[in-house]
């Protein structure tokens, strides 16, 4: 089964590319971030005439995430738990059934937390907290979880084209990297890193300063995998060339295949 994730920075933007995407990669499950729009706005007519059912939690020109699935979706839930004031469209959740067992699957968009030291980044840090004691309480099940999308942090410098350029950003900051480990050191696998040691993975490169041309990127969307989920790790990849195509988002598609 391969599962990916996206932050399309607009859907309704996007509608041509991720359709052309799709046609191209054909993945089973499709986590998508950013799509700025409410539920019944989402084009899920258009993913459907492609064979994928949909699950929407929208916002109006903000946030919002979807969840697409060549499989029917079951126990489908919007928003991150233990936050009942919290009204942002960042987390998605559902069931997946697969030839060997059931696959949970989340979509997630994380907070940017900029700028630092004020309540942006203090809701940031408060969300991932959220977002552990969640994963958490999934572990329990002890079955086959997918933690995807842009969690806007950098991990490592490694994961970055210059670590100096991004010291006063929330998205490199020391708690930021730490509320990322705090979910591996529950047992969570970074699936990328799982198959690729090499620097220079990026996911996303800024619209502005010719980022994109002069790979000036940074990695901010990630695969996690509960140990169930690692155990049936084929392989992962990111579709870098989805950068460069015509209108594209900042974000391009990173994807696994797991064996279920």
């Amino acid at each position: 089964m391969r599962i990916a994730t996206w932050n399309v920075n607009s859907i309704k933007a996007r509608l041509v590319a991720a359709k052309e995407w799709l046609a191209e990669t054909a993945p089973d499950v499709v986590c998508m971030q950013e799509i700025k729009c409410t539920d019944d706005g989402f084009p899920a007519g258009e993913f459907e005439q492609l064979g994928y059912s949909c699950a929407v939690h929208g916002q109006k020109s903000y946030n919002g995430v979807a969840i697409l699935s060549r499989r029917q979706l079951e126990d489908v839930s919007p928003g991150l738990p233990h936050g009942n004031s919290d009204n942002h469209a960042r987390y998605l959740e559902a069931l997946v059934p697969g030839d060997k067992g059931i696959l949970r699957v989340a979509s997630i968009y994380a907070p940017n937390g900029n700028p630092i030291g004020t309540e942006k980044f203090s809701y940031k840090l408060d969300w991932h907290a959220r977002l552990a004691t969640h994963a958490n309480e999934l572990l329990a099940a002890e079955e086959p979880i997918v933690l995807m999308g842009d969690y806007n942090i950098i991990p490592e410098p490694e994961d970055c084209y210059d670590p100096k350029a991004w010291e006063m950003d929330a998205l490199f900051q020391p708690e930021s990297r730490r509320a990322l480990r705090r979910l591996e050191n529950l047992g969570y696998t970074d699936a990328v890193r799982a198959c690729h040691g090499e620097p220079q993975l990026y996911t996303f490169w800024d619209y502005q300063a010719g980022c994109w041309q002069k790979n000036r990127g940074i990695r901010i969307d990630h695969i996690l995998l509960s140990p169930q989920a690692a155990d049936r790790l084929v392989t992962t990849g990111i579709n870098k060339h989805m950068r460069g195509r015509e209108r594209p988002s900042d974000h391009v598609p990173v994807w696994c295949e797991l064996d279920i």
